[in-house]
């Protein structure tokens, strides 16, 4: 056997022997049912009551977002049919770039086929574009973030702990003075559901004569008057260097974004191989997402709901006794501790109650801090969250099911 396939044989037997083999739920999303699902497991197909969707708005769901995808299919066909240099910049790729920067208060967007490829290559970009870039990184940031500061060549990296302010000051107050200077941090971290503080880490970008990359995926569409993220909510969008977000998530469609100057995503437009050399996200695609953002500008009442069911599931599962940890945002983690026990946790749910919440293992979490994520929307009912309840109550705590639960 060769060798590369021996090592695969040994690190496949060793995640396995963890807990951590990852197994996916094949689940086919019902758009006039969601959060229903189906999945066919064990030679049976049933429909699903999802817990852990992204699609934190339903905005997947939308007949009017469908709609704006079926009539650019029509219009425009399947696919962009190249990069954007080649055949794929159309009007709707500009219009969608347009209505991300007014989004954010920025000078200009750019698209990206996912939000992990506009963090890898826009900070790649930036950070080869100087040869003694000083870079920040919270301890939290999501791997896209990582791999694109790993992918500045000569780039002086410093981790500050996790949303530590005192920190982040010591490692800034210590970097070569003359040096440029870069946080990069994200404004919801989805994990743990903890919110940075966006306008004190602005505060020492202005001390220390540093640029700041914020990443909002899990807030865009959420938070703010008009969806713009946290850093809308806060009032400090004007004052953050770059705006990083996606549209797989609230604006429930597919791909990535940065905002900012314009001269700033010139350079990135013209220098980053994770742009220049990928076919464009498809216009059906994109005309979704450009109605999407549209909707949810003025949909301040699918906001204020989220919110509402976020709140109302994490006093549930407190007043139950359940393993609830702390979160700020629309994010509710369940502590479980062990990565054997959350995929069992996850898979009874499924096979006992016809319901699914994703285990989160190690590497995306740390091993011992292994949960279930739930994001309940507008459309999970307090109906539904009652029987997640005592579904959870019963596998977690041995309590007996109750009647008219699964």
């Amino acid at each position: 056997m060769h060798k590369f396939l021996a090592k695969c044989d040994e690190a496949l037997a060793d995640i396995t022997a963890q807990g951590r083999y990852r197994r996916f739920v094949a689940l086919e999303k019902l758009a006039d049912r969601f959060p229903y699902y189906r999945v066919t497991m064990e030679g049976r197909t049933q429909n699903i009551l999802v817990w852990s969707s992204n699609d934190y708005l339903a905005m997947g769901t939308d007949p009017e977002v469908i709609a704006a995808s079926v009539d650019a299919a029509q219009r425009m066909g399947a696919g962009a049919g190249g990069t954007r240099n080649i055949a794929g910049s159309s009007p709707v790729h500009v219009a969608l770039e347009e209505e991300l920067a007014d989004l954010h208060g920025k000078d200009a967007a750019l698209l990206f086929t996912s939000g992990y490829v506009s963090n890898q290559a826009s900070l790649g970009a930036i950070l080869n574009a100087l040869p003694d870039w000083q870079v920040f990184s919270d301890a939290k940031n999501h791997n896209s973030m990582i791999v694109g500061i790993k992918d500045g060549r000569h780039a002086a990296v410093h981790i500050f702990k996790h949303n530590d302010l005192a920190d982040l000051e010591r490692l800034l107050a210590v970097a070569p003075a003359d040096a440029p200077k870069l946080i990069v941090f994200e404004s919801v971290y989805s994990m743990d559901g903890d919110i940075a503080p966006i306008g004190a880490i602005c505060d020492l970008a202005d001390k220390y004569n540093a640029l700041t990359y914020l990443d909002e995926v899990h807030a865009v569409g959420m938070y703010g008057g008009h969806g713009g993220g946290v850093s809308e909510r806060d009032g400090v969008a004007h004052r953050v260097t770059i705006i990083e977000g996606t549209l797989a998530k609230a604006f429930g469609c597919h791909g990535g974004y940065i905002t900012g100057d314009f001269k700033v995503l010139d350079y990135i437009r013209s220098v980053a191989p994770g742009f220049i050399f990928t076919t464009a996200l498809p216009p059906p695609t994109v005309a979704a997402a450009l109605t999407s953002i549209r909707i949810l500008k003025a949909d301040h009442a699918r906001r204020a709901l989220l919110f509402n069911r976020a709140q109302t599931l994490k006093a549930k599962f407190e007043a139950a006794g359940l393993p609830v940890m702390p979160s700020e945002s629309h994010i509710v983690p369940l502590m479980i501790g062990n990565a054997a026990k959350a995929t069992e946790v996850s898979m009874r749910l499924i096979r006992e109650f016809g319901m699914y919440a994703t285990p989160i293992n190690y590497p995306t979490v740390a091993a011992g801090t292994e949960r279930l994520r739930f994001t309940p929307g507008p459309k999970h009912t307090e109906a539904m969250m009652d029987e997640l309840v005592a579904a959870l109550q019963h596998i977690l705590l041995g309590h007996s099911v109750k009647a008219g639960v699964k």
